[in-house]
Protein backbone atom coordinates (compact mmCIF):
# COMPACT_ATOMS: atom_id res chain seq x y z
CA UNK A 1 0.00 0.00 0.00
CA UNK A 2 1.43 3.49 -0.75
CA UNK A 3 1.92 5.92 2.08
CA UNK A 4 -0.72 8.52 2.12
CA UNK A 5 -0.32 12.01 3.60
CA UNK A 6 -2.45 15.58 3.58
CA UNK A 7 -1.67 17.43 0.90
CA UNK A 8 -1.73 21.81 1.20
CA UNK A 9 -5.76 21.00 0.78
CA UNK A 10 -5.77 18.88 3.50
CA UNK A 11 -6.55 15.78 1.24
CA UNK A 12 -5.03 12.74 1.16
CA UNK A 13 -2.57 11.70 -1.66
CA UNK A 14 -0.27 9.04 -2.58
CA UNK A 15 3.36 9.50 -2.22
CA UNK A 16 4.70 9.10 -5.63
CA UNK A 17 7.59 11.39 -5.33
CA UNK A 18 8.92 9.04 -2.65
CA UNK A 19 11.40 7.11 -5.11
CA UNK A 20 12.93 10.03 -7.19
CA UNK A 21 13.77 11.50 -3.41
CA UNK A 22 15.76 8.94 -2.95
CA UNK A 23 18.02 8.91 -5.87
CA UNK A 24 18.02 12.19 -5.87
CA UNK A 25 19.79 12.11 -1.99
CA UNK A 26 21.68 9.00 -2.79
CA UNK A 27 23.36 11.20 -5.81
CA UNK A 28 24.12 13.83 -3.57
CA UNK A 29 25.55 11.61 -0.67
CA UNK A 30 27.73 9.84 -3.36
CA UNK A 31 28.54 12.96 -3.98
CA UNK A 32 29.86 14.07 -0.40
CA UNK A 33 31.39 11.14 0.02
CA UNK A 34 33.38 11.43 -2.84
CA UNK A 35 34.30 15.25 -2.06
CA UNK A 36 35.42 13.75 1.69
CA UNK A 37 37.20 11.51 0.07
CA UNK A 38 39.42 13.82 -1.96
CA UNK A 39 39.75 15.99 1.00
CA UNK A 40 41.27 13.41 3.11
CA UNK A 41 43.53 12.83 0.78
CA UNK A 42 44.96 16.06 -0.56
CA UNK A 43 47.32 17.68 2.13
CA UNK A 44 49.79 20.97 1.39
CA UNK A 45 52.97 21.90 1.46
CA UNK A 46 54.55 23.20 4.57
CA UNK A 47 54.75 27.01 3.37
CA UNK A 48 58.28 27.04 5.63
CA UNK A 49 59.76 24.05 4.10
CA UNK A 50 61.99 25.72 0.85
CA UNK A 51 60.29 25.65 -2.39
CA UNK A 52 63.85 24.49 -4.40
CA UNK A 53 62.36 24.67 -7.82
CA UNK A 54 60.41 28.12 -6.93
CA UNK A 55 63.85 29.52 -5.62
CA UNK A 56 65.91 28.74 -8.49
CA UNK A 57 63.51 30.19 -10.92
CA UNK A 58 62.76 33.54 -9.06
CA UNK A 59 66.68 34.29 -8.52
CA UNK A 60 67.14 33.35 -12.46
CA UNK A 61 64.29 35.57 -13.41
CA UNK A 62 65.45 37.89 -11.26
CA UNK A 63 68.87 37.91 -12.70
CA UNK A 64 67.97 38.29 -15.81
CA UNK A 65 65.13 40.91 -15.19
CA UNK A 66 68.48 42.93 -13.01
CA UNK A 67 70.48 42.97 -16.82
CA UNK A 68 67.89 43.90 -18.71
CA UNK A 69 66.94 46.74 -16.61
CA UNK A 70 70.76 47.35 -16.62
CA UNK A 71 70.98 47.50 -20.03
CA UNK A 72 67.72 49.65 -20.68
CA UNK A 73 69.37 52.44 -18.66
CA UNK A 74 73.06 51.95 -21.04
CA UNK A 75 70.98 52.12 -24.14
CA UNK A 76 69.23 55.18 -22.46
CA UNK A 77 72.47 56.58 -21.83
CA UNK A 78 74.16 56.41 -25.01
CA UNK A 79 70.94 57.54 -26.84
CA UNK A 80 70.22 59.66 -24.10
CA UNK A 81 70.05 63.18 -26.94
CA UNK A 82 68.13 61.07 -29.61
CA UNK A 83 65.35 60.21 -26.57
CA UNK A 84 65.10 63.81 -25.36
CA UNK A 85 64.09 64.74 -29.07
CA UNK A 86 61.69 62.14 -29.61
CA UNK A 87 60.21 62.84 -26.29
CA UNK A 88 59.97 66.47 -27.08
CA UNK A 89 58.72 66.12 -30.62
CA UNK A 90 55.64 63.13 -29.38
CA UNK A 91 55.22 66.07 -26.38
CA UNK A 92 54.54 69.06 -29.24
CA UNK A 93 52.34 66.80 -31.14
CA UNK A 94 50.39 66.36 -28.37
CA UNK A 95 50.15 69.85 -28.02
CA UNK A 96 48.99 70.47 -31.16
CA UNK A 97 46.30 67.75 -31.32
CA UNK A 98 43.55 69.06 -30.02
CA UNK A 99 43.94 72.00 -32.45
CA UNK A 100 44.24 69.65 -35.65
CA UNK A 101 40.97 67.79 -34.32
CA UNK A 102 39.00 71.28 -33.84
CA UNK A 103 39.76 72.45 -37.21
CA UNK A 104 38.88 68.84 -39.39
CA UNK A 105 35.46 68.53 -36.74
CA UNK A 106 33.06 70.81 -38.87
CA UNK A 107 34.67 69.00 -42.18
CA UNK A 108 34.12 65.82 -40.77
CA UNK A 109 30.33 66.58 -39.54
CA UNK A 110 29.31 67.34 -43.11
CA UNK A 111 31.18 64.58 -44.08
CA UNK A 112 33.74 66.60 -46.36
CA UNK A 113 37.21 65.44 -44.69
CA UNK A 114 38.82 65.51 -48.56
CA UNK A 115 39.08 68.73 -48.56
CA UNK A 116 40.26 69.47 -45.22
CA UNK A 117 43.48 66.69 -44.90
CA UNK A 118 44.96 65.81 -41.89
CA UNK A 119 48.29 67.50 -43.46
CA UNK A 120 46.39 70.52 -44.16
CA UNK A 121 45.15 70.89 -40.95
CA UNK A 122 48.67 70.18 -39.59
CA UNK A 123 49.99 73.36 -41.39
CA UNK A 124 47.33 75.30 -40.65
CA UNK A 125 47.47 74.65 -36.86
CA UNK A 126 51.68 75.23 -37.13
CA UNK A 127 50.66 78.44 -38.67
CA UNK A 128 48.31 79.28 -35.93
CA UNK A 129 50.44 78.43 -32.86
CA UNK A 130 54.01 79.76 -34.21
CA UNK A 131 52.09 82.99 -34.97
CA UNK A 132 50.91 83.39 -31.29
CA UNK A 133 54.28 82.46 -29.91
CA UNK A 134 56.15 85.21 -32.09
CA UNK A 135 53.47 88.00 -31.44
CA UNK A 136 54.12 87.35 -27.68
CA UNK A 137 57.88 86.57 -27.90
CA UNK A 138 57.86 90.04 -29.79
CA UNK A 139 55.84 92.16 -27.25
CA UNK A 140 57.80 90.21 -24.29
CA UNK A 141 60.79 89.94 -25.29
CA UNK A 142 62.12 93.83 -25.06
CA UNK A 143 60.88 93.83 -21.34
CA UNK A 144 62.51 90.65 -20.40
CA UNK A 145 65.84 91.65 -22.14
CA UNK A 146 66.08 94.79 -20.40
CA UNK A 147 65.39 93.24 -16.73
CA UNK A 148 67.92 90.91 -17.20
CA UNK A 149 70.15 93.00 -18.26
CA UNK A 150 69.39 95.17 -15.25
CA UNK A 151 69.80 91.93 -13.12
CA UNK A 152 72.89 91.06 -14.07
CA UNK A 153 74.34 94.67 -13.69
CA UNK A 154 73.05 94.81 -9.99
CA UNK A 155 74.23 91.41 -9.11
CA UNK A 156 77.51 92.20 -7.37
CA UNK A 157 75.75 95.57 -5.31
CA UNK A 158 72.93 92.63 -4.59
CA UNK A 159 75.70 89.97 -3.28
CA UNK A 160 77.82 92.88 -1.09
CA UNK A 161 74.57 93.82 0.09
CA UNK A 162 73.51 90.59 0.94
CA UNK A 163 77.50 90.05 2.72
CA UNK A 164 77.04 93.08 4.83
CA UNK A 165 73.66 91.89 5.98
CA UNK A 166 74.85 88.88 7.29
CA UNK A 167 77.76 90.46 9.46
CA UNK A 168 75.08 93.10 11.13
CA UNK A 169 73.48 89.60 11.60
CA UNK A 170 76.83 88.11 13.05
CA UNK A 171 77.06 91.13 15.20
CA UNK A 172 74.24 91.92 16.82
CA UNK A 173 73.91 88.07 17.64
CA UNK A 174 77.57 87.68 18.44
CA UNK A 175 78.15 84.76 16.89
CA UNK A 176 81.69 82.72 16.97
CA UNK A 177 83.89 83.50 13.86
CA UNK A 178 84.15 79.86 13.40
CA UNK A 179 80.18 79.93 12.92
CA UNK A 180 80.48 82.49 11.03
CA UNK A 181 82.88 80.92 8.80
CA UNK A 182 80.91 78.33 8.30
CA UNK A 183 77.53 80.19 7.53
CA UNK A 184 79.65 82.44 4.87
CA UNK A 185 80.55 79.27 3.65
CA UNK A 186 77.41 77.91 3.05
CA UNK A 187 75.97 80.84 1.58
CA UNK A 188 78.68 81.11 -0.82
CA UNK A 189 78.66 76.93 -1.62
CA UNK A 190 74.52 77.46 -2.13
CA UNK A 191 74.80 80.83 -4.25
CA UNK A 192 77.40 79.09 -6.44
CA UNK A 193 75.35 75.59 -7.24
CA UNK A 194 72.30 78.03 -8.10
CA UNK A 195 74.80 79.62 -10.55
CA UNK A 196 76.18 76.20 -11.80
CA UNK A 197 72.89 74.79 -12.20
CA UNK A 198 71.19 77.51 -14.47
CA UNK A 199 74.30 77.71 -16.44
CA UNK A 200 74.16 74.34 -16.86
CA UNK A 201 70.83 73.89 -18.04
CA UNK A 202 71.25 77.59 -20.53
CA UNK A 203 74.30 75.66 -21.73
CA UNK A 204 72.08 72.23 -22.27
CA UNK A 205 69.43 75.12 -24.07
CA UNK A 206 72.02 76.28 -26.61
CA UNK A 207 73.52 73.07 -27.33
CA UNK A 208 70.14 71.24 -28.12
CA UNK A 209 68.95 74.66 -29.63
CA UNK A 210 69.96 73.09 -33.33
CA UNK A 211 68.23 70.09 -32.52
CA UNK A 212 65.19 71.74 -31.85
CA UNK A 213 63.95 72.87 -34.97
CA UNK A 214 63.60 68.69 -35.62
CA UNK A 215 61.01 68.82 -33.55
CA UNK A 216 58.34 70.25 -35.62
CA UNK A 217 59.36 68.11 -38.70
CA UNK A 218 59.15 64.98 -36.32
CA UNK A 219 55.66 65.93 -34.63
CA UNK A 220 54.42 66.84 -38.36
CA UNK A 221 54.78 62.96 -38.78
CA UNK A 222 53.61 61.85 -36.02
CA UNK A 223 50.41 63.60 -36.30
CA UNK A 224 50.17 62.94 -40.12
CA UNK A 225 51.33 59.04 -39.75
CA UNK A 226 50.03 57.82 -36.13
CA UNK A 227 47.56 55.36 -37.88
CA UNK A 228 50.41 53.81 -40.08
CA UNK A 229 52.64 53.73 -36.94
CA UNK A 230 49.60 51.91 -34.84
CA UNK A 231 48.99 49.35 -37.30
CA UNK A 232 52.56 48.61 -37.75
CA UNK A 233 53.10 47.95 -34.13
CA UNK A 234 50.29 45.95 -34.09
CA UNK A 235 51.31 43.62 -36.73
CA UNK A 236 54.35 42.64 -34.50
CA UNK A 237 51.51 40.51 -32.30
CA UNK A 238 49.85 37.62 -33.82
CA UNK A 239 46.15 38.27 -34.09
CA UNK A 240 43.85 37.24 -31.18
CA UNK A 241 44.24 38.03 -27.83
CA UNK A 242 47.86 39.43 -27.79
CA UNK A 243 46.87 41.76 -30.54
CA UNK A 244 43.64 43.18 -28.41
CA UNK A 245 45.66 43.40 -25.58
CA UNK A 246 48.39 45.13 -27.35
CA UNK A 247 45.69 47.40 -28.52
CA UNK A 248 44.59 47.96 -25.16
CA UNK A 249 48.20 49.28 -23.95
CA UNK A 250 48.70 51.72 -26.39
CA UNK A 251 45.13 52.97 -26.02
CA UNK A 252 46.40 53.64 -22.32
CA UNK A 253 49.34 54.77 -23.14
CA UNK A 254 47.99 57.64 -25.66
CA UNK A 255 45.96 58.70 -22.73
CA UNK A 256 49.02 58.70 -20.17
CA UNK A 257 50.83 61.05 -22.70
CA UNK A 258 48.14 63.22 -23.60
CA UNK A 259 47.60 63.71 -19.99
CA UNK A 260 50.90 64.47 -19.29
CA UNK A 261 51.32 66.88 -22.12
CA UNK A 262 48.06 68.80 -21.21
CA UNK A 263 48.67 68.68 -17.85
CA UNK A 264 52.04 70.34 -18.09
CA UNK A 265 51.37 72.90 -20.64
CA UNK A 266 48.31 74.87 -18.11
CA UNK A 267 50.36 74.28 -15.49
CA UNK A 268 52.75 76.30 -17.10
CA UNK A 269 50.97 78.57 -18.15
CA UNK A 270 48.69 79.11 -14.69
CA UNK A 271 52.13 78.78 -12.70
CA UNK A 272 53.69 81.64 -14.84
CA UNK A 273 50.90 83.86 -15.23
CA UNK A 274 50.18 83.66 -11.04
CA UNK A 275 54.12 83.86 -10.44
CA UNK A 276 53.96 87.24 -12.32
CA UNK A 277 50.26 88.62 -10.76
CA UNK A 278 52.16 88.06 -7.81
CA UNK A 279 55.52 89.29 -7.85
CA UNK A 280 54.09 92.46 -9.28
CA UNK A 281 51.29 92.66 -6.15
CA UNK A 282 54.33 92.11 -3.87
CA UNK A 283 56.20 95.02 -5.73
CA UNK A 284 59.57 92.39 -6.41
CA UNK A 285 61.48 93.89 -8.62
CA UNK A 286 61.92 92.04 -12.23
CA UNK A 287 58.18 90.22 -11.81
CA UNK A 288 57.71 89.31 -15.22
CA UNK A 289 61.17 88.33 -15.99
CA UNK A 290 60.68 85.55 -12.76
CA UNK A 291 57.30 85.09 -13.63
CA UNK A 292 58.17 83.23 -16.97
CA UNK A 293 61.18 82.09 -15.81
CA UNK A 294 58.76 80.39 -13.09
CA UNK A 295 56.54 79.12 -16.13
CA UNK A 296 58.98 77.83 -18.31
CA UNK A 297 60.64 76.07 -14.90
CA UNK A 298 57.62 74.53 -13.92
CA UNK A 299 58.21 71.97 -16.62
CA UNK A 300 60.79 70.42 -14.96
CA UNK A 301 58.81 68.57 -11.84
CA UNK A 302 60.77 68.68 -8.56
CA UNK A 303 63.90 71.30 -9.58
CA UNK A 304 61.86 73.54 -11.07
CA UNK A 305 59.80 75.07 -8.67
CA UNK A 306 62.30 74.56 -5.94
CA UNK A 307 64.87 76.58 -8.38
CA UNK A 308 62.84 79.19 -8.97
CA UNK A 309 61.41 79.46 -4.93
CA UNK A 310 65.00 79.73 -4.17
CA UNK A 311 66.08 82.48 -6.81
CA UNK A 312 62.77 84.65 -6.27
CA UNK A 313 63.32 84.70 -2.15
CA UNK A 314 66.89 85.48 -3.10
CA UNK A 315 66.28 88.70 -5.46
CA UNK A 316 63.32 89.59 -3.12
CA UNK A 317 65.53 89.92 -0.06
CA UNK A 318 68.21 91.12 -1.48
CA UNK A 319 66.87 93.46 -4.07
CA UNK A 320 63.79 94.72 -1.39
CA UNK A 321 64.02 93.50 1.46
CA UNK A 322 64.19 90.25 3.44
CA UNK A 323 60.39 90.89 4.06
CA UNK A 324 59.81 90.76 1.06
CA UNK A 325 61.37 87.79 0.49
CA UNK A 326 59.62 86.10 3.53
CA UNK A 327 56.46 87.32 1.65
CA UNK A 328 57.82 86.00 -1.62
CA UNK A 329 58.73 82.39 -0.01
CA UNK A 330 55.24 82.22 1.69
CA UNK A 331 53.27 82.90 -1.38
CA UNK A 332 55.50 80.62 -3.43
CA UNK A 333 54.75 77.83 -0.93
CA UNK A 334 50.91 78.22 -0.99
CA UNK A 335 50.77 78.32 -4.54
CA UNK A 336 52.96 74.66 -4.54
CA UNK A 337 50.30 73.56 -2.38
CA UNK A 338 47.38 74.50 -4.25
CA UNK A 339 48.97 73.36 -7.67
CA UNK A 340 49.91 69.76 -6.27
CA UNK A 341 47.16 69.16 -4.45
CA UNK A 342 44.11 70.91 -5.70
CA UNK A 343 44.99 72.08 -9.22
CA UNK A 344 47.39 69.53 -10.88
CA UNK A 345 44.83 66.35 -9.83
CA UNK A 346 41.69 68.14 -11.59
CA UNK A 347 43.84 68.88 -14.77
CA UNK A 348 45.53 65.47 -15.06
CA UNK A 349 42.50 63.63 -14.02
CA UNK A 350 43.49 59.93 -15.87
CA UNK A 351 46.93 59.21 -17.13
CA UNK A 352 49.87 59.77 -14.13
CA UNK A 353 49.18 58.87 -11.14
CA UNK A 354 52.41 58.49 -9.13
CA UNK A 355 53.14 59.04 -4.97
CA UNK A 356 55.50 61.71 -4.56
CA UNK A 357 58.18 59.98 -3.35
CA UNK A 358 58.30 58.14 -6.67
CA UNK A 359 59.17 61.11 -8.12
CA UNK A 360 61.46 62.67 -6.58
CA UNK A 361 63.12 59.10 -7.13
CA UNK A 362 62.24 59.13 -10.85
CA UNK A 363 63.61 62.92 -10.84
CA UNK A 364 67.23 62.20 -9.53
CA UNK A 365 67.88 58.81 -11.06
CA UNK A 366 66.83 60.52 -14.30
CA UNK A 367 69.32 62.98 -13.62
CA UNK A 368 72.29 60.84 -12.53
CA UNK A 369 71.44 58.72 -15.63
CA UNK A 370 70.55 61.22 -18.70
CA UNK A 371 72.09 64.77 -16.77
CA UNK A 372 69.04 67.83 -17.97
CA UNK A 373 67.15 65.24 -20.67
CA UNK A 374 67.07 62.58 -17.56
CA UNK A 375 64.92 65.32 -15.70
CA UNK A 376 62.56 65.57 -18.88
CA UNK A 377 62.20 61.95 -19.93
CA UNK A 378 62.13 59.94 -16.15
CA UNK A 379 58.17 60.68 -14.95
CA UNK A 380 56.82 59.98 -18.53
CA UNK A 381 59.02 56.42 -19.11
CA UNK A 382 57.95 55.57 -15.74
CA UNK A 383 54.44 55.92 -16.21
CA UNK A 384 54.72 53.93 -19.18
CA UNK A 385 56.20 51.64 -17.73
CA UNK A 386 53.40 51.31 -14.50
CA UNK A 387 50.78 50.96 -17.50
CA UNK A 388 52.81 48.09 -19.25
CA UNK A 389 52.89 46.26 -15.63
CA UNK A 390 49.79 46.38 -15.25
CA UNK A 391 48.56 45.24 -18.51
CA UNK A 392 50.88 42.41 -17.66
CA UNK A 393 49.55 41.36 -15.25
CA UNK A 394 45.88 41.23 -15.94
CA UNK A 395 47.03 39.44 -19.16
CA UNK A 396 48.89 36.56 -17.22
CA UNK A 397 45.91 36.68 -14.06
CA UNK A 398 48.76 36.60 -11.38
CA UNK A 399 48.48 39.73 -8.35
CA UNK A 400 52.63 39.69 -9.04
CA UNK A 401 55.78 38.71 -11.32
CA UNK A 402 56.67 36.65 -8.60
CA UNK A 403 53.44 35.40 -6.96
CA UNK A 404 53.04 31.96 -8.85
CA UNK A 405 56.64 30.77 -8.63
CA UNK A 406 56.35 31.54 -4.59
CA UNK A 407 53.03 30.66 -3.78
CA UNK A 408 52.93 26.94 -2.05
CA UNK A 409 51.20 24.55 -4.16
CA UNK A 410 48.99 22.13 -2.91
CA UNK A 411 49.59 18.55 -3.84
CA UNK A 412 48.04 15.03 -3.20
CA UNK A 413 49.65 12.07 -0.91
CA UNK A 414 50.15 10.70 -4.35
CA UNK A 415 52.61 12.93 -5.58
CA UNK A 416 54.39 13.03 -2.34
CA UNK A 417 55.01 9.33 -1.96
CA UNK A 418 56.47 9.28 -5.44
Amino acid sequence: MPTRRRNALGFYSPNTTKGANSKQEKKVADKEAREKRSITRRVFVDPTSPPTRSVVRFWLFFFVLLLGFLGVLYFVYLLRSLIFLAFLSVFFAYLIDPLVRAIRRPFKERNLEKLMPRSLAIMISYIVVFSVLGVGIAYLAPIVTEQAKELTQNVPGYMSSGQSRINELNDRFRIPEPTQKQINDKVTATVGDIGSYITTFLLTVVTYAPWLVLIPVLAFFFLKDINVFRLLFLRIFPSGHWRARAEMVLEDVNKTLRAYARAQLISCFLIGFACTLGFIFLDLNYALLLGILAGILEFIPLIGPLTIGIIATIVASLSVSPRTGLYVAVFLIVLRILQDYVLYPRIVREGIHLHPLAIILCVLAGEQIASIPGVFISIPLVALATVIYRHFLEHSGTKGVFAGWLEPKEVTIEEVKQ
